[in-house]
């Protein structure tokens, strides 16, 4: 989910949910495939006011870069894992150069 304060339309708020969409392509490879679950929804509070159209535009694109660290930083935080169903190891432990120095 993507979330704003900003008071925007339904349809505003769709385009921002189909363009946060675009988050996942940068981060994922394959992305939306018919096996997958890929959705993104968006909410607006309303708390702040309106936005005009550079600012709407401004805040698509935080959309999609948003979605994108989220997904990397969650990739780098995830710890690998022994279950009943096998051992599923972290993109840390396979590719340790990518985490801090």
């Amino acid at each position: 989910m993507v979330a704003t304060t900003a008071t925007l339309t339904k349809a505003q708020c769709s385009k921002m949910a189909a363009i946060a969409h675009d988050g996942l392509a940068r981060a994922l490879d394959p992305v939306h495939t018919l096996f997958d679950g890929d959705t993104l929804f968006a909410v607006s509070t309303g708390a702040g006011p309106a936005p005009d159209d550079l600012e709407l535009h401004r805040l698509l694109a935080a959309a999609a870069e948003v979605v994108t660290r989220a997904i990397v930083r969650g990739l780098l935080a995830a710890e690998s894992v022994q279950t009943g169903g096998g051992s599923w190891s972290s993109y840390l432990d396979l590719a340790p150069s990518a985490g801090p120095a």
